[in-house]
C-alpha cells in the first residue's frame, strides 16, 4: 500500500501563531523551505498546547536514574514552569532570538528543560554527548559561537563519576570563541569549581529567573545545530527548523510508532544524539506522550533486567533502543530469565535504529518479548524514519535484516555509480528522490556549500544517504553497509578519518590506518594499524598503549578504541590509497577480491598475520 501526505493538512495538526499559507518554497533547490510563511514555536507546541488545553496535570516527563537511585517526574504544568524560568534566566544573560546556546550535559532533566527554553526564546542549541573529550567540544564551541553554556559539574557511570566541569573548561580555554556566561547544575555526587564572572550555578539562576513567554519564530527559524561526525576535518553541524520538525515528528509518534496521547513512550538513547532530540524531547512532547529519561546502562544498573524493571515501573508502552542494548542483554542473560520477574504486558511493541539489526538479535526479541519488533533506519540527517514498518497506518510483515519499506514523504532509490536506477535486489547507493519531506535538515551550520556537495552533488535531484543497499521486489529496503569511512560503534557514528589523525599524531608512526570491523556486542568497534618510523628501538607495547590513550584523550572514551596493531606496512594501490576495505574483510574473516591495482598482494599476509588472532 503506497500511502501520499498532504503535507499543508497535517500541518493543521500544530499550533500556529501565524499558519501558512504556503506549502513549499523550492525556488532554490537543495534548499527547500516546507511552510515558509507560517509562524510558529516549538517549545509552545510541546508544553503551552497541552496544558491550554486542559492536560496539565498529565505526566510529561519521568526521571529514572539507577545510578543515582534517584526518579522523580513532571507534570506538563510543572515542566513548562521549569522551562519557562530556565528561558527567563538565559534571557537575562541577553540569550535572544537567533543566539546559539551549547548544551553540554549527562541524562539530567536540566537538558531537556535547556533544550526546551531555547526553543521557547528562539535560540538556537547544540546538544554535545558528554562523552566527547575537551578538543572536539572546543571545536564545536568555535563553530556555534554560543552565547551561553549549559553544563553539569558531573556525569556518573556504573563505576565512576565524571567531571564535566574541567573538560568545559578546557574546552573554553582552547576555544577562540568564549561564551558570555556559563550556567552549571551543581549535582551532589561532585561539586564543580567556578570561574567567577563567567559561570553561575543553575540553582542559583533559576531562583532570580522570572518566567519567560514564548518568542513566535518563522517556520524555518533553526530549531538546533546536532553535530555528526564527518570523515575529517570540521564538523558538520546538521541544522533542523521548526515547523517542519514539529509537523514531522508528530505524524510519526502516531503512524510510525502507533502511541497516543498519554501513553509513555521510552527511546532509551542519550539527549547528545539525534534519537534523543527526536525521540526523548520533541516528538513525545509534541504528541502529548510521558517521555522518559534514563540515566543508566540496559546491563550493569544493576543487572541485564534493568530494562524489564523500567517498563514495568513506568508502564512504558513503546521501547525504542539501539540493537546493540539488546546483544549486550542477551550476553549477560540468553535465555532472559530476569525478565520473568517483570510484568511486560503494557508493552506493545519494540523499536531498533542506530545500526543495522542482526536478524538473530532481531528473532531474540521477538521470541522474548511476544511483541512486534520493528528495526527500522534514519539518520541525523533526517531527523526521523525514512524506511519503518508504521505500526500506526498498516503493520506490514516483519523481514529480518530490512527496516521495511520508505516512510510516506520518503522517496527511496537504487542507483548505481552512474546515477541510474537499479532494478530489484541489485546493490547501489541508497538515494531519497527530492524534496525530502518537512523536519530533514536544512543545511549545515556556516556550511552551505558544503550541504550541497557532501549530500546532492553525486546524484542530481537526489539526496546521497551514504549507505549502500537495494531493495527487493516487495519494496523493501535492505540497508547493507556505509559508503564511507564512518563507522558505528554502538549506535554512534564516529569517524575513522579523525582517530587516524590521533594516531597519525604520535612521533614514532610513520603512518596508520583505523578501520571499523565487526562487533558482535556494538556492531562495529575501531581497529589501528600502524607502522612505525625507521630507527624506533622503543617497545611496541608501550607505543600502543600511548597511542589508546591519545585516542581517548582527543575523540572520547565513546570511541571505545582499544585494538591497535604495529605491522610493516600497509596494503596500498600503485597510486598510494590505502586500502581500508580489504582489510576490513581480512578483519572480519570474508571473502574479498584482490584489486589488480595493489602495489605487493603479499602484504595482505601480513595484515591477515596480524589482525585476525587478536
Amino acid at each position: 500500500m503506497t500511502i501520499t501526505l498532504d503535507w499543508m493538512q497535517e500541518a493543521r495538526n500544530i499550533y500556529w501563531y501565524e499558519a501558512p499559507t504556503r506549502l513549499l518554497d523550492d525556488s532554490r533547490p537543495p534548499f527547500y523551505r516546507w511552510y515558509p510563511d507560517g509562524v510558529t514555536n516549538a517549545c509552545y507546541n510541546a508544553l503551552d498546547l497541552h496544558v491550554s488545553e486542559g492536560r496539565g496535570d498529565q505526566t510529561a516527563l519521568i526521571v529514572d536514574s539507577p545510578v543515582t537511585q534517584h526518579q522523580r517526574s513532571y507534570s506538563y504544568e510543572q515542566l513548562l514552569d521549569a522551562v519557562a524560568r530556565c528561558a527567563g534566566a538565559m534571557a537575562a544573560q541577553g540569550v535572544s532570538m537567533g543566539d546559539r546556546v551549547l548544551i553540554y550535559m549527562p541524562m539530567i532533566p536540566e537538558a531537556v528543560i535547556g533544550m526546551l527554553a531555547c526553543a521557547r526564546l528562539g535560540a538556537v542549541h547544540s546538544v554535545v554527548f558528554g562523552g566527547f573529550a575537551s578538543n572536539e567540544l572546543a571545536v564545536r564551541i568555535d563553530d556555534a559561537a554560543p552565547r551561553l553554556i549549559l553544563s553539569a559539574s558531573c556525569g556518573i557511570e556504573p563505576s565512576r563519576v565524571i567531571a564535566y566541569k574541567p573538560l568545559l573548561d578546557d574546552a573554553i580555554e582552547q576555544s577562540v570563541h568564549k561564551p558570555h556566561c556559563c550556567i552549571v547544575v551543581q549535582r551532589p555526587e561532585l561539586q564543580a569549581e567556578m570561574v567567577e564572572g563567567r559561570d553561575l550555578a543553575w540553582g542559583t539562576a533559576m531562583a532570580a529567573a522570572s518566567p519567560h513567554d514564548c518568542v513566535p519564530v518563522p517556520a524555518n527559524h533553526p530549531l538546533y545545530i546536532l553535530y555528526t561526525s564527518g570523515t575529517t576535518g570540521q564538523p558538520k553541524g546538521v541544522v533542523r527548523d521548526t515547523a517542519g520538525g514539529i509537523v514531522a515528528l508528530k505524524w510519526s509518534m502516531q503512524s510510525i510508532y502507533n502511541v497516543a496521547p498519554g501513553e509513555v513512550f521510552w527511546a532509551a538513547s542519550d539527549v547528545g544524539w539525534v534519537v534523543g532530540h527526536s525521540y526523548i524531547v520533541y516528538g513525545p512532547l509534541f504528541n502529548g506522550n510521558t517521555t522518559l529519561l534514563y540515566e543508566g546502562k540496559p546491563v550493569g544498573t544493576p543487572d541485564a533486567g534493568a530494562y524489564w524493571r523500567v517498563i514495568e515501573e513506568h508502564n512504558v508502552s513503546v521501547l525504542f533502543t539501539a540493537p546493540t542494548a539488546f546483544r549486550a542483554i542477551r550476553k549477560e542473560d540468553p535465555d532472559a530469565a530476569l525478565m520473568a520477574d517483570y510484568d511486560l504486558k503494557g508493552l506493545k511493541a519494540l523499536f531498533l535504529a542506530g545500526e543495522r539489526c542482526d536478524p538473530d538479535t532481531l528473532h531474540w526479541a521477538e521470541q522474548q518479548l511476544s511483541v512486534p519488533v520493528i528495526d527500522h533506519w534514519w539518520q541525523t540527517e533526517t531527523g526521523w524514519p525514512i524506511c519503518a514498518n508504521c505500526l500506526g497506518i498498516e503493520a506490514v510483515p516483519v523481514v529480518a535484516g530490512s527496516p521495511a519499506r520508505a516512510v510516506p514523504g520518503y522517496d527511496v532509490v537504487v542507483l548505481d555509480e552512474q546515477g541510474e536506477l537499479v532494478g530489484p535486489d541489485t546493490i547501489g547507493a541508497l538515494a531519497v528522490r527530492l524534496p525530502l519531506p518537512p523536519g530533514t535538515f536544512t543545511t549545515l551550520w556556516n556550511a552551505d556549500e558544503r550541504f550541497e556537495s557532501a549530500y546532492f552533488s553525486r546524484y542530481p535531484g537526489f539526496y546521497e544517504t551514504g549507505d549502500a543497499g537495494y531493495i527487493d521486489a516487495n519494496g523493501y529496503v535492505f540497508v547493507m553497509a556505509r559508503t564511507d569511512d564512518v563507522i558505528n560503534v554502538a549506535g554512534h557514528r564516529l569517524s575513522t578519518g579523525a582517530m587516524e589523525e590521533v594516531l597519525a599524531a604520535h612521533p614514532d608512526v610513520a603512518e596508520c590506518a583505523v578501520i571499523g570491523v565487526a562487533d558482535a556486542l556494538k556492531g562495529q568497534l575501531p581497529l589501528g594499524l600502524m607502522v612505525l618510523s625507521d630507527g624506533v628501538s622503543r617497545p611496541e607495547g608501550e607505543i600502543v598503549s600511548e597511542v589508546i590513550a591519545s585516542v581517548r584523550e582527543v575523540i572520547g572514551p565513546v570511541a571505545a578504541f582499544k585494538q591497535c596493531y604495529i605491522v610493516k606496512r600497509l596494503p596500498k594501490t600503485r597510486s598510494g590509497k590505502i586500502l581500508r576495505g580489504i582489510m576490513r574483510s581480512i578483519a572480519d574473516g570474508e571473502s574479498f577480491r584482490v584489486p589488480a591495482t595493489i602495489d605487493d598482494p603479499a602484504i595482505l599476509d601480513e595484515i591477515s598475520a596480524a589482525i585476525v588472532n587478536r
